[in-house]
């Protein structure tokens, strides 16, 4: 085993996760507007869409599957424009709520958070150009395809979780529940920059 390669792979998804963007940005925000519960049902619905990105990188990889990036692209574009709408509505439900410490009850559908986790983590530009480009480089961490595919994604999914996990928990503390607006606006107005950045770069892609 390629204990270095692995090393810098785990520091590389490490920053990845961490790093302010859609998913974090839209847990952080469902955390502040719905609680815990549905903040961790939204993680588990970005993390299924990593699993998916990942699996896309594995036919990549072993030659089952050629990567068209106009299609990427057009994959990009629709999901920044997702992102954006997602991140208006909650702009718009926070700038317009009369009492700012009641707390917006979460509509009981448990599938919906997982659905817009999902498709936030779908449509994440850095996760896309990650697995399909970026992910492939850590391949020769171990002699087998296999094993290495292996290794990669449960070192992906235990990190992605626990990251994700840790901002809930900050999110949902009693000290931080008091600033819920602030965060809530903040993170909508990052999903939204994203969005706009994401979607610029899209379209000059696809017009280029």
């Amino acid at each position: 085993m390629n204990l270095s390669l692995l090393a810098a792979y785990f520091a590389a998804i490490l920053l990845l996760i961490a790093a302010p963007g859609p998913v974090v940005a839209m847990v952080a925000n469902t955390a502040a507007r719905f609680g815990a519960r549905r903040a961790l049902l939204t993680a588990l619905g970005s993390n299924g869409a990593s699993l998916l990105l990942i699996g896309v990188a594995a036919l990549i990889i072993t030659g089952l599957f050629a990567v068209d990036m106009r299609l990427l692209q057009w994959i990009g574009l629709l999901g920044c424009l997702f992102i954006g709408r997602m991140a208006i509505v909650s702009l718009y439900e926070d700038l317009s709520a009369r009492a700012p410490d009641v707390q917006p009850v979460a509509p009981p559908q448990k599938r919906s958070a997982i659905l817009n986790g999902f498709l936030v983590g779908i449509a994440n530009p850095k996760d896309i150009i990650f697995f399909v480009a970026f992910f492939p480089q850590f391949i020769a961490v171990t002699p087998s395809i296999g094993a290495s595919l292996t290794l990669l994604t449960a070192l992906w999914v235990l990190a992605d979780f626990a990251i994700l996990l840790t901002y809930i928990t900050l999110l949902s503390g009693t000290a931080l529940q008091r600033a819920r607006r602030a965060i809530s606006v903040l993170s909508a107005l990052l999903l939204l920059a994203v969005a706009v950045v994401g979607t610029g770069y899209a379209l000059w892609g696809l017009l280029g």
